[in-house]
């Protein structure tokens, strides 16, 4: 199966550009071969913008998942993607699956908010999103969330073997892509495709390094710090003999 990551700039809180880049993008990753492509978080509005959080949040159902659901059907091409997601007075920091049909897959609402920006935006999640797509069990995780090593263990419990992970990761914090990622996949025997921003929004200067990693650990494709459109076929041939058995290993030390 192919997929892809779209790494590209913020919106700057004008979700119409978002949404005609991100129809653009579902094009020519259709044309590439591609069956599902992630996009950053809070692509809908915009990640460094609090005041947009609460002004723009939109309930599942609304405007912005309608035309999000449309544009995946007339490509042929499923979207994750993050946005801010109002229910009642809350938001969330979300990320909702569309199928190549349109069909709403999966809705996650991320768990490990980071820094103070986010906790002061956002109220947490606190439950895992499954799907099966194309003959593989997914999940979906959010930015700083795939940095926990013990939910990733508790996805590959439950049989994950494809995790999709919208994020915005700052310039100076690469050791995530170069390491942390990469090692998360191969400590869990799972592929993480991971989509980062580029270039700036406000006074924040995002990281870029996209990238998917397989389940032996290995970078099947990756960004540097420019716009980028990635598709790759995540079949990949690792050796069994040399993948993480720590699933079945695992020990519990009594208290």
């Amino acid at each position: 199966m192919k997929i892809g990551i779209y790494q590209g700039p913020p919106t700057g809180g004008d979700a119409e550009a978002g949404l005609a880049r991100i129809r653009q993008q579902l094009d020519a990753a259709a044309r590439a071969g591609a069956r599902m492509v992630t996009f950053p978080e809070l692509y809908l509005p915009g990640y460094n913008q609090p005041a947009l959080h609460l002004g723009q949040s939109q309930p599942r159902g609304g405007d912005w998942c309608n035309r999000l659901a449309e544009m995946a059907r007339a490509s042929g091409c499923g979207l994750t993607i993050g946005w801010a997601e109002r229910d009642g007075d809350a938001v969330y920091n979300a990320a909702t699956a569309f199928g190549p049909d349109g069909a709403v897959l999966a809705h996650y609402r991320k768990v490990q908010l980071f820094g103070p920006m986010e906790k002061a935006s956002f109220a947490f999640g606190d439950a895992y999103s499954l799907f099966e797509f194309d003959g593989r069990t997914c999940a979906l995780m959010i930015c700083y969330d795939v940095e926990f090593s013990h939910h990733l263990q508790a996805l590959a419990r439950k049989g994950v073997d494809l995790v999709l992970v919208p994020t915005a990761n700052p310039a100076g914090f690469e050791n995530v892509s170069r390491l942390t990622v990469p090692a998360q996949a191969y400590t869990h025997a799972v592929t993480i495709a991971y989509a980062n921003y580029c270039g700036t929004e406000g006074d924040l200067l995002f990281g870029g390094h996209s990238l998917v990693a397989a389940p032996d650990g290995s970078v099947l494709a990756a960004a540097h710090t420019t716009e980028t459109l990635i598709v790759t076929d995540i079949a990949h041939d690792a050796d069994p003999a040399l993948l993480s058995t720590q699933l079945a290993d695992y020990r519990e030390i009594p208290e």
